[in-house]
C-alpha cells in the first residue's frame, strides 16, 4: 500500500483547497514532501494535522506571514501568540463594525459624515424654524467645513451653539437662507448685508471662523471651495456674501481667509 495520499485527498480531508495548500508551500508553512514512483507527492498524517493547524489560524484571521512562527514556538510562545492575535482580531471586528455603523448611517443620507455634536445642533436648527432644504445645505457646509479645517471643527461647532442663542442672529440667518431665493439686485439684500455685518462687529464671538484656517498656506483656496458652495444657482446669496465681507473688511475684519457666512 502506498503511503500516503494526493494532494487533492489531502485538500479534502483538511478542509482546504489544493490552491490553498501550493500556497501554503510557497510560503513555507509545509514541507513539500517526496514524490512516489509514480511522480506523486504523498502526504502522511503529520502534513494533515500541519494542514489543519495552518487553516485555523488563517481562518482565525492570522496572517500567513505570521503563522510558521507560532507553529514553530515553544508552548508559552504559542499562547502569547494566539493572545496577541486575538487582540489584533478584536480590533478588526471593532473596526467592522464601525464600518457597519457608517453604512447604516448613510443610508438615511451624510448625516454618517458628522459627529453627533453636530447633528444636534442641526436638530436645534430645525426646531427654530429652518426649513429641511435650509438645513440640507448647511450640513453640507459643515461635512466641507470638517474636510477642509478639521482642527477647526470643534470652535466652530462652540460658535453656532452661542449663534444659535442668540435670538436676533437667527432671524438674521432665517432673512439670509431667504435670500438665497432673492434677485441679485433686490434692495432687501444691501439691507440684510448691513444688518448682519453690523451685528457680527458688535458680536465678533458670533462670527463662524474656526481656528486654523488662517494659519493655512493655501486658506484662500479653501475659504473659496466654503464660501462658494450652494452659489451656482442663488445669485443673491453670492451678493449678499459680498456685501457683508465687504463692510466687515472695511471695518478692519479680514473675511477672505475666513468662513462663508451662510454656512449657518
Amino acid at each position: 500500500m502506498t503511503d500516503g495520499v494526493t494532494i487533492g485527498q489531502a485538500a479534502a480531508f483538511a478542509g482546504v483547497t489544493v490552491k490553498a495548500i501550493r500556497h501554503y508551500h510557497q510560503h513555507r508553512l509545509i514541507d513539500e514532501p517526496r514524490r512516489d514512483s509514480s511522480g506523486y507527492r504523498r502526504y502522511g498524517s503529520a502534513d494533515l494535522l500541519r494542514l489543519v493547524q495552518i487553516r485555523t489560524l488563517a481562518g482565525a484571521g492570522v496572517p500567513l506571514a505570521e503563522i510558521e512562527a507560532i507553529l514553530d514556538a515553544d508552548p508559552d510562545r504559542f499562547a502569547a501568540a494566539l493572545v496577541d492575535a486575538e487582540r489584533r482580531l478584536t480590533d478588526r471586528i471593532d473596526d467592522l463594525i464601525a464600518r457597519r455603523e457608517t453604512l447604516r448611517r448613510l443610508a438615511i443620507g451624510d448625516r454618517a459624515l458628522l459627529p453627533d455634536r453636530a447633528l444636534a445642533l442641526l436638530d436645534r436648527a430645525a426646531d427654530l424654524g429652518l426649513t429641511p432644504a435650509d438645513v440640507t445645505m448647511a450640513r453640507e457646509g459643515m461635512v466641507l467645513i470638517k474636510a477642509l479645517v478639521p482642527e477647526g471643527f470643534d470652535d466652530y461647532l462652540s460658535r453656532i451653539e452661542r449663534a444659535l442663542d442668540d435670538p436676533r442672529y437667527m432671524s438674521l440667518i432665517k432673512r439670509m437662507w431667504c435670500a438665497a431665493e432673492w434677485e441679485p439686485d433686490d434692495p432687501r439684500i444691501d439691507e440684510l448685508a448691513t444688518a448682519i455685518a453690523d451685528h457680527f462687529l458688535a458680536h465678533p464671538a458670533l462670527l463662524p471662523i474656526p481656528a486654523g484656517l488662517q494659519d493655512r498656506t493655501d486658506s484662500a483656496i479653501r475659504y473659496s471651495l466654503l464660501t462658494h458652495h450652494g452659489h451656482e444657482q442663488k445669485p443673491g446669496w453670492t451678493r449678499l456674501t459680498a456685501l457683508i465681507e465687504a463692510r466687515l473688511r472695511s471695518a478692519g475684519i479680514d473675511i477672505a481667509d475666513q468662513t462663508p457666512l451662510h454656512e449657518l
